[in-house]
């Protein structure tokens, strides 16, 4: 991914993940964090607004990643920060704020503290999808996606956020995620002769020159490996020019 983004993701600014399941979404954003943390001595956030911590951890052991041992050294932190299943208890608000309002004020405390907590440098926010479900009209989803956005970039780190989607690419719908975010990352799966191809394509990145060429893709033993010097034809051929890039 570093090739195909010329360096990598620009610091401070909030990029998109989107992808069907399985495609890998999870493990990009925990790879990011990892490699961050191990390699750059950048702390790392992951919020979970879906999956139970203790499961995520046991999965991630498959790839080699230890997480208990960064979080013990105080260079990786994984908070449940689920809306449906709980809301922070130590957070108080006035008692006008509606149940979305408190939620998304909720969440963002909880992101607040535990970021200055560990001085993180990386944050990942998985999935968004979970917190949409709580607003009923598109524009309620639009500020609070356009908050949380704008929320990250203030904290001055480098985040991931991540979205579903379970349409092919040529059908896929354009999710006001894409439009707010400074940057999107879509993880394709393609389906031909029965076997599955993967493709990842760099839609948009602000600020930076980048491939947005769709690259073939594969979850290996020690996570994502992204091959830069090849293409995915199979996307090439379910992918209309006006949807390779903004």
């Amino acid at each position: 991914m570093d090739t195909i983004l010329n360096g990598g993701l620009p610091s401070s600014r909030c990029v998109l993940v989107c992808g069907g399941p399985g495609s890998g979404k999870t493990i990009l954003c925990m790879q990011f964090l990892w490699y961050g943390a191990k390699q750059l001595k950048a702390p790392g956030l992951y919020v979970s607004l879906d999956e139970d911590v203790r499961q995520l951890r046991e999965e991630m052991r498959g790839f080699g990643w230890k997480i208990e041992e960064l979080e013990k050294a105080g260079k990786l932190a994984i908070v449940d920060a689920s809306p449906i299943r709980r809301l922070a208890s130590d957070v108080k608000f006035p008692e006008y704020l509606g149940k979305r309002t408190f939620s998304m004020a909720s969440l963002l405390e909880v992101i607040r503290g535990k970021a200055n907590e560990i001085k993180a440098k990386r944050v990942v926010v998985d999935p968004v999808i979970a917190l949409m479900l709580q607003y009923s009209s598109s524009s309620e989803r639009r500020m609070a996606i356009l908050d949380l956005v704008e929320f990250l970039s203030n904290l001055d780190v480098t985040s991931l956020i991540t979205t579903e989607v379970r349409s092919l690419a040529l059908e896929r719908e354009i999710r006001v995620e894409e439009f707010l975010t400074h940057g999107v990352i879509v993880l394709h799966n393609f389906v031909d002769n029965k076997e599955i191809s993967r493709g990842l394509q760099i839609e948009k990145m602000r600020g930076i020159g980048h491939d947005n060429q769709i690259h073939p893709y594969k979850i290996t033993k020690s996570g994502i490996e992204v091959f830069a010097e090849e293409q995915s034809f199979v996307g090439f051929n379910r992918i209309s020019v006006s949807q390779l890039g903004h």
